[in-house]
């Protein structure tokens, strides 16, 4: 993301915060300059990841359910 010195100051924590939380970088023009801001470490993008609850049903439950109303032939 490009800001100029002054979207910079009217959202420094905010701007700082994003670097941190998203690992992206914050680029500042200024004069035709470039100037960065980085995170040391990226953010591993395994910390994204939910835990999803998964329930399974037992290999009785599948055997002895009728499955003749689900089915639908294949055409």
């Amino acid at each position: 993301m490009v800001v100029t010195p002054s979207k910079l100051r009217e959202n420094l924590y905010n701007l700082l915060d994003s670097v941190i939380e998203k690992g992206e970088l914050l680029e500042i023009s200024r004069k035709g300059k470039l100037l960065r801001i980085v995170p040391e470490q990226r953010p591993s993008r395994l910390d994204k990841i939910v835990a999803k609850n998964i329930t399974t049903a037992s290999d009785d439950e599948l055997i002895n359910t009728p499955w003749e109303s689900e089915w639908k032939p294949f055409i």
